[in-house]
């Protein structure tokens, strides 16, 4: 199933937040781009620079060049974002 929207999570192995956050998309048919930060600390020094975090997950959702950033732990905040974009999405069409 296409998106009208897109997803990247940036993620490490053994994490078991980004695995629930990978599971729930899945689930829902939400394609998503994953970023895998283990052992990449310049990719933890893009999200320090964008986000002002090191921590994973960090979920962006996003259309476009606007992307929103999901950094609380909780799968409830990943939906109230993707049903935030699909809000705005429907009033532009």
């Amino acid at each position: 199933m296409s998106n009208s929207f897109s997803v990247v999570i940036w993620s490490k192995k053994g994490c078991h937040y980004c695995t629930e956050v990978k599971e729930y998309l899945n689930s829902h048919n939400i394609a998503y781009q994953d970023i895998d930060v283990t052992n990449a600390d310049d990719r933890r020094d893009i999200l320090d620079i964008k986000y002002g975090v090191r921590h994973v997950p960090v979920v962006e959702i996003g259309n476009g060049e606007v992307y929103k950033a999901v950094k609380k732990v909780g799968i409830q905040y990943v939906q109230e974002s993707i049903d935030h974009i699909k809000k705005e999405d429907s009033l532009l069409s």
